[in-house]
Formats: C-alpha cells, sequence, structure tokens
C-alpha cells in the first residue's frame, strides 16, 4: 500500500499498546491466539478519528490487518516493512536504540510521524532528533494498561500542532 503526502504517519505497535499485559480482568479468547480477547474494539474509532495516516509498525506485519484491523473496525492499513536481522545487527553505534527507530525514520522520509510503542526510550528519542528532519512524538504506551483516553489525547494535541 502507498503512503500519502498530506497527513502525518503514525505509527502503531500491537503488543503493549492495543494488547496489553497487565492483571485484567479480560475476556476469555475464543479464538487461535487468546489474546486477541485483550483489544478494545473502540479504540478503532477513535484512532481513525486522529489527523493522520494510520500505519501498522509491528512484527505481526500483515497478520494485523487480518486479526486486528477487523477486531478495531479499521481498514487494511499500510505495513513497516522491517529489515532482516543480519542487517540490523550489522549496524554499529544503535546498540540502545530499538531496532525499529532506523527503519521508521527511513521510512517516513522526512515526513512528521508519531510512533506508539510500549519498548521507546531516551536513546530513540535522541536518534530521531538527530536522523530526522521532521517533527517526530515517540509517544510510549504503559504496556500494562495498553493505549488510554490519556495517551489518545496526547496523540490528539501533537496532531493539532504545527
Amino acid at each position: 500500500m502507498t503512503v500519502s503526502a498530506a497527513r502525518p504517519l503514525l505509527y502503531l505497535d500491537v503488543d503493549g499498546p492495543l494488547i496489553p499485559f497487565g492483571a485484567g480482568p479480560y475476556p476469555q479468547g475464543d479464538d487461535a491466539n487468546p489474546l486477541l480477547a485483550r483489544v478494545d474494539p473502540t479504540l478503532g474509532p477513535r484512532l481513525a478519528a486522529l489527523e493522520c495516516e494510520l500505519v501498522w509498525a509491528t512484527t505481526w506485519m500483515e497478520e494485523a490487518n487480518e486479526c486486528l484491523a477487523p477486531r478495531l473496525g479499521l481498514p487494511p492499513l499500510p505495513v513497516v516493512e522491517w529489515p532482516e536481522p543480519s542487517d540490523e545487527g550489522g549496524r554499529r553505534g544503535l546498540s540502545r536504540v530499538h531496532w525499529k527507530t532506523p527503519a521508521l525514520v527511513g521510512h517516513a522520509a522526512g515526513r512528521p510521524f508519531v510512533w506508539v510503542d510500549d519498548e521507546i526510550t531516551a536513546a530513540d528519542r535522541a536518534w530521531v532528533a538527530a536522523h530526522h528532519p521532521g517533527r517526530a512524538l515517540l509517544h510510549r504506551v504503559d504496556p500494562g494498561r495498553g493505549l488510554t483516553d490519556a495517551d489518545l489525547e496526547a496523540l490528539r494535541a501533537w496532531l493539532l500542532t504545527e
């Protein structure tokens, strides 16, 4: 799928932000993947209402469109293609930077973007600030709670600023 040039990108991870790993309680799963019962279907319309283009940034890859998009009421979304592990292993000086960070900056190609993940650190923020010419918000979600109202409001506020 192609990415339009008009709106900022919102890179969305699955495990942690959409599938929380907290104490629950969670509904009983009835699928091949019982963790899918943890997905809050009300997040889909709320994400879709943001002024951005949603993009999967997850190791679920195209499976996110097969399993998660329908649960969230979202259309199929573009998917970031990750580098081969051997490509990442050859990078020097990135030991503290998340392996997704350089790939997302490359994918954004200068466009403003938000990255929603539960593994973002200060090292990732510093790397993006040094290597991405556009605006960027790296928003860490608490994996025990998943994406919350406060998280969505922070994303909305950033997307509405110039």
